[in-house]
């Protein structure tokens, strides 16, 4: 396996397999591709991270000057509790800790392109996960909240438009997995394409379109698609 084959810079922007094995008994080939490396890549790093973290905050004392590390981390906690308390009120408490690991990996698996990874939200595989764990999140959350309501209400205001509430409610998981999806992989492709133009001059000149594609489209989509997790969920658990 060569290293050309885990960058995103090679000419290809297409998802590479990289390893292919079987398992004794099962007559099925298993792969491991630029995905999967990616997003253990990206979920390790989001480990490491909140270990480290963990870690200096419980040795800090009331006395002691904060450092760079600290103040980031506090930076980023405010944030991501602000925007959580902004859109969903008096019920972020129950799911700021869900929304916060969910932006997280989403901006940092966007921006990995920077570092020479094939983006794993790049996968429709990935964000169509991340968009059917929004769709239970919504859905349980509703029938806790609403009971039996939660599904008399696709029968409102008028019963036959129950075919189409339904879909309304289905729309969620793909409407959020492939708008993500789109953006990441276009950005891929373009870049994909540009590397292919340029080269061998690739050692700057698409450096400006990575800040674009990788790093302000990335936390964009990050944004957009945590936000409307928060507005499908709050939507269903709100009061009367």
């Amino acid at each position: 396996m060569s290293v050309t084959s885990l960058v995103a810079c090679d000419s290809s922007f297409m998802i590479k397999s990289l390893y292919t094995f079987r398992i004794p008994g099962i007559d099925y080939d298993f792969s491991i591709n630029t995905t999967h490396v990616a997003i253990l890549l990206v979920s390790v790093f989001i480990l490491v991270m909140a270990i480290i973290a963990r870690i200096k905050i419980n040795k800090v004392q009331a006395t002691d000057t904060p450092g760079m590390f600290q103040n980031a981390i506090e930076i980023i906690v405010e944030m991501l509790g602000s925007m959580v308390e902004g859109i969903m009120g008096k019920n972020a408490n129950r799911f700021v800790n869900y929304i916060s690991t969910l932006f997280l990996f989403i901006i940092i698996s966007n921006i990995s392109g920077l570092f020479g990874l094939r983006p794993p939200t790049a996968d429709y595989g990935i964000t169509l996960a991340l968009g059917l764990i929004t769709f239970f999140l919504v859905q349980v959350n509703g029938i806790r909240k609403n009971g039996v309501k939660h599904f008399t209400a696709l029968f409102q205001p008028i019963w036959f438009l129950f075919p189409i509430n339904l879909i309304g409610e289905f729309a969620v998981p793909l409407s959020l997995s492939l708008r993500l999806f789109g953006n990441v992989m276009s950005g891929t492709v373009l870049m994909g394409l540009i590397y292919d133009l340029v080269n061998p001059y690739t050692v700057a000149y698409p450096a400006v379109l990575h800040a674009y594609f990788d790093l302000f489209s990335g936390c964009i989509q990050a944004y957009v698609f945590s936000m409307l997790t928060m507005v499908y969920v709050n939507d269903k658990i709100a009061d009367d």
